[in-house]
């Protein structure tokens, strides 16, 4: 059988037709491959810059709320010392006033509080009494007196006058007290005013 040469081109044209259509389908695959190749690409580097940026946010918080908690700390340190120390200096004054009821009891002659001597026994009482009732309200709001007779000398609570040798004691304790000294909730607030025990 003799075959068209006719059949023969249109098949040849069916056969490349068909290759073409495979070449073309797979060019087709490749480009879209290619592009959801890149779209990956894309979409990772994306979320790479986001997550960085959510990192760089999370520190920024957390800086922030340590921040805040510390402004928060020191405020309330500072309200709670408002509290204890806002009186300090009404306590000052107030010391002065202890000071003179101190020498004032201590300059009535002990031998002439008697009963027959009424006014001044009345006088002598009144100026303890104060004395006591001062004293009771300054432990109440944390005032202590510092009488540190036989204690070792502490340069934050004593203040040394003079230095002097004393016959069987140490040296560096405090021979002798010239001014009560006194401490608010733990603070120095006035020193001691003391002699202190040299070497002879």
């Amino acid at each position: 059988l003799r075959t068209s040469p006719r059949l023969l081109c249109a098949a040849t044209q069916q056969k490349n037709t068909g290759q073409n259509l495979e070449e073309d389908q797979s060019q087709s695959h490749n480009e879209q491959k290619a592009e959801s190749s890149s779209a990956e690409k894309v979409f990772a580097e994306e979320k790479a810059k986001l997550e960085e940026q959510l990192k760089e946010m999370t520190d920024k918080y957390r800086r922030a709320l340590a921040d805040a908690e510390n402004v928060r700390q020191r405020s309330q340190k500072l309200v709670e010392e408002a509290k204890l120390y806002g009186i300090q200096s009404f306590c000052k004054d107030l010391l002065e006033v202890a000071d003179i009821l101190e020498k004032a009891t201590e300059s009535v002659p002990k031998e002439e509080i008697k009963d027959d001597n009424p006014h001044l026994k009345s006088l002598y009482e009144g100026l303890v009494m104060t004395e006591v009732q001062i004293q009771k309200v300054f432990k109440k709001h944390g005032l202590l007196r510092l009488n540190p007779v036989g204690a070792k000398f502490d340069p934050y609570e004593h203040e040394a006058l003079f230095h002097t040798p004393v016959e069987g004691q140490e040296a560096g304790t405090i021979a002798l007290v010239s001014k009560i000294g006194y401490k608010l909730h733990g603070r120095t607030l006035r020193p001691a005013l003391v002699g202190v025990v040299k070497d002879p």
